[in-house]
């Protein structure tokens, strides 16, 4: 179940992702939360920075700064992470991630869950037209950043 605070950091994550997009980027956005504390939000900036690493949610999570622990936070994010960040997930052992949209990337779900990880799709229809839209409009670019 949704509580508001959730509601809330979907939007921002979704902002996040609209304010790459705007900027020429991927529309990836992401919010670190612990409860209701924004911890830090971020967004995909690998085309803006030239930078094959700085996914939204590194980019979120580098903005975090260093954390003694991350095993009362949530991770928000409008795509389903890929792999690396999957991975950054489950090593700094996030408990609990909620992603805006599976429909145009997905497939890690699984192996987050295997690794202790509650995912939630929030089903977020304008994520989902929003990615949907790019992916239509800048196929190029969508192919580069998923290494097809």
């Amino acid at each position: 179940m949704l509580s508001e605070w959730d509601r809330r950091f979907i939007e921002l994550a979704f902002l996040e992702a609209k304010k790459s997009a705007d900027a020429g980027g991927l529309p990836i956005g992401s919010v670190l939360a612990r409860g209701e504390t924004i911890l830090a939000s971020g967004h995909n900036q690998r085309v803006q920075q030239s930078d094959p690493i700085a996914h939204g949610e590194m980019d979120c999570l580098r903005k975090a700064g260093r954390q003694t622990t991350y095993k009362d936070t949530t991770l928000y994010t409008s795509l389903s992470p890929c792999m690396m960040c999957s991975g950054t997930i489950v090593q700094f052992k996030i408990p609990r991630l909620i992603i805006n949209d599976i429909e145009n990337f997905g497939g890690n779900e699984d192996f987050l869950r295997e690794r202790g990880v509650n995912v939630i799709d929030a089903a977020h229809a304008d994520s989902i037209a929003l990615m949907r839209d790019f992916i239509a409009n800048n196929t190029e670019l969508w192919n580069e950043d998923i290494m097809e």
